[in-house]
């Protein structure tokens, strides 16, 4: 087999034309560096050379520095001049970058890589897929992590718990309080507008109670408790890991699942309903505030029209599905955030990310919600 034949399984050199290509994968790391410079060594690399590191997973300043001085340190013959890179990624290439500048080498010839539409859809289609299916298998795991709990109560952690449910709950009631008691105005504002005309004041009631207790109040708090608590638990959890925290954990011989997530987990799980009956509350207090100005209902009538429209089973529902929505933000917040690569930048990226799924996830889930409710005539 020819030297550019040689397939490794840390580099690989395909012969091209006008230039050769250097196709770099797997994880470059220290403990690697032997096996590295072996495979280096015994490529013949030519003097028009481009290097793709698209499958490259990682590489520490180490392997860098060894890779630099392959394919970039000037020589007697003047081969290895400045090749071009492609596919490196954002963390790569800064440590790439790092050892570039220590050796004095001029700055890289990146070479941007295009691809059409259809290639774009299938790049995306497969990210999609892999966060989903991750998504699953963390899913599996905190459901095993929560049946380890059941069957052994002495392995909850009740002061981690009690800080995430101060947290998650508490702390929350002062906006949640003032988000949905600016909807209730809004939601009785905009339905008095219609009903005034047909002499149908005193239905507002019945639309704002219904409407809060089973939809709005539970999706309202949701959207906030994702935006506050989810992207906080990505937060906190990204940082540990950037900082190896996680890692000490484990080396203490201690479940990162009973530490850091089932904590997590429950408290947002007994949160939320507390917080939805919160909303339900003040969307209320909202609407009624509204609507004896605007529409000359009185507050004893406003409650006693409320005790009439408003059934306690359209209450039992919004409650019913706040837990199953703080699940959802709390799996997505700690799975983001335990899987965030060691990357101050990407813990940013993740947290946002955090944010849009745990809105979408909750959104999807509330439409389940309604046509199951709707077949079974609630």
């Amino acid at each position: 087999m020819r030297d550019d034949d040689h397939d490794t399984a840390w580099c690989r050199l395909l012969p091209g034309s006008p230039q050769a290509t250097l196709k770099l994968s797997g994880a470059w790391r220290l403990a690697n560096l032997p096996q590295i410079e072996a495979t280096l060594s015994r490529l013949a690399l030519p003097r028009e050379l481009a290097v793709d590191a698209t499958a490259l997973e990682q590489i520490d300043s180490a392997s860098a520095l060894v890779l630099l001085l392959a394919v970039e340190a000037p020589r007697g013959d003047g081969a290895h001049a400045a090749p071009a890179w492609a596919g490196l990624s954002e963390s790569n290439r800064r440590v790439v970058e790092q050892v570039r500048a220590r050796l004095g080498l001029q700055p890289a010839r990146l070479v941007g890589e295009r691809h059409g539409v259809l290639w774009q859809l299938g790049r995306q289609t497969v990210a999609l897929g892999d966060l989903l299916l991750g998504h699953l298998n963390f899913l599996g795991a905190t459901v095993a992590a929560l049946g380890a709990v059941a069957l052994r109560p002495a392995r909850l952690r009740l002061r981690e718990l009690t800080v995430q449910t101060e947290h998650a709950g508490i702390g929350a009631i002062p906006v949640v309080a003032l988000v949905t008691a600016l909807i209730g105005v809004v939601m009785a504002y905009l339905l008095g507008l219609q009903a005034e005309k047909y002499g149908a004041n005193i239905f507002v009631v019945d639309g704002v109670a219904i409407g809060a207790a089973r939809e709005f109040a539970p999706i309202i708090v949701s959207v906030i408790v994702a935006g506050r608590s989810g992207a906080a638990f990505t937060a906190q959890l990204g940082s540990m890991r950037l900082t190896e925290e996680i890692d000490a954990i484990r080396t203490l011989g201690l479940d990162t699942w009973q530490v850091l997530v089932v904590p997590r987990v429950l408290a947002l799980m007994l949160a939320l309903p507390l917080l939805v009956f919160v909303g339900d509350v003040m969307s209320l207090v909202g609407a009624m505030a509204i609507t004896g100005p605007m529409l000359d209902i009185a507050p004893g009538a406003f409650a006693a029209r409320l005790r009439e429209a408003l059934d306690l089973r359209h209450v039992v529902i919004g409650l019913v599905k706040a837990p199953f929505f703080a699940f959802v933000i709390a799996v997505i917040g700690t799975h983001m955030g335990m899987s965030v690569a060691r990357d101050t930048r990407a813990v940013g990226a993740a947290t946002t990310s955090t944010v849009v799924q745990s809105i979408v996830a909750v959104i999807l889930l509330d439409a389940a919600f309604a046509v199951l409710f709707q077949a079974l005539g609630w």
